[in-house]
């Protein structure tokens, strides 16, 4: 099926339904200092994004699998608020249970889940109305615990309905995976939402507690549990497969670095991130707020790729 392209800078948009207007280039206030999903668990305490991994064993293959990917280069954050005139980062609208469904058709129905989506007027599209980048719509519905999400999404009609390239749709109560081999509005069949850096887990809660995403120029025609979908031709077995997860090493100094980038170094020590897309070597995900101190945010180049280490993976699927 198709290969990701590295995520386009994109339109920022937090909020209630009806609080989000589309296509402009500027960041829009804030949103409440409340985490969006507030009162809300997104996946079980035992889902692998919720797992805590800092002491399990690392893969026989580690140091190979990190040096595909690049021991000196350092991590990105592709995340924070303005670049060029668009904030920097993958936006997700909360809606309602109420919200209305709209219709979705996909390009790639067969691994779809169908519509109709509850798609509020002016949700956020990844770069934007005009975007030619990957065009993904995050949408979460607080009342069903429901993650909506779309690739490649153009709205119809004013947003009447929606055509996408994919779409998945998540209980955030459930453990339960894609079925084998199917994509989702990502390329390793994972959700997305669940592995941004927020503002208001990084400044506010100051913890976060879940895995993060990454997006690795050269992957492997392989995924590994909780990936469902490659998206390669390379069968290198030392090029990452869609799902491995890397850990920032134990002993790793982070004093010295600014608060808010330490909040996310621990969670990468604790919990780790998952290569998630096509695109840039160590480039983490994040959601975009006016209120990112991008400054200190490049702080997070300062930790190179040898200082990660691979979490051993399970059965690595090829097929």
């Amino acid at each position: 099926m198709h290969i990701r392209g590295i995520a386009a800078f994109i339109l920022l948009c937090i909020g209630i339904a009806g609080g989000c207007g589309g296509g402009g280039g500027s960041v829009p206030p804030p949103p409440d200092n409340k985490p969006a999903q507030a009162g809300l668990k997104v996946f079980p305490p035992d889902n692998p994004w919720n797992q805590d991994v800092s002491g399990m064993p690392v893969d026989p293959n580690s140091d190979a699998l990190i040096a595909s990917i690049g021991l000196d280069r350092g991590l990105h954050p592709d995340f924070g608020t303005v670049w060029n005139g668009a904030p920097i980062g993958i936006p997700y609208v909360v809606v309602s249970g109420s919200q209305k469904k709209v219709p979705v058709s996909f390009e790639y129905a067969d691994e779809s889940d169908p519509g109709p989506y509850p798609i509020p007027p002016g949700a956020p599209i990844e770069g934007g109305s005009a975007s030619t980048g990957d065009r993904h719509v995050l949408v979460i519905d607080r009342d069903n615990a429901r993650l909506y999400e779309l690739y490649a999404a153009y709205p119809q009609n004013g947003g009447a309905s929606w055509r996408a390239g994919s779409g998945a749709v998540f209980d955030l109560n459930s453990n339960k995976l894609r079925p084998a081999g199917w994509t989702s509005a990502d390329a390793a069949g994972l959700p997305i939402f669940p592995g941004l850096v927020r503002y208001d887990e990084v400044a506010i809660q100051k913890d976060i507690r879940h895995a993060l995403r990454f997006t690795v120029s050269r992957t492997r025609r392989a995924y590994v549990s909780p990936a469902r979908h490659f998206a390669s031709s390379l069968t290198d077995p030392n090029l990452p497969p869609m799902g491995m997860r890397v850990r920032l090493k134990a002993g790793f100094d982070i004093s010295g670095f600014p608060p808010n980038v330490r909040a996310i170094l621990v969670a990468l020590k604790k919990y780790g991130m998952f290569v998630a897309d096509n695109g840039s070597n160590w480039y983490i995900s994040g959601a975009p707020d006016s209120r990112w101190n991008d400054e200190e945010l490049s702080a997070l180049s300062r930790v190179k790729g040898r200082n990660f280490e691979v979490v051993r993976m399970g059965t690595v699927v090829t097929r």
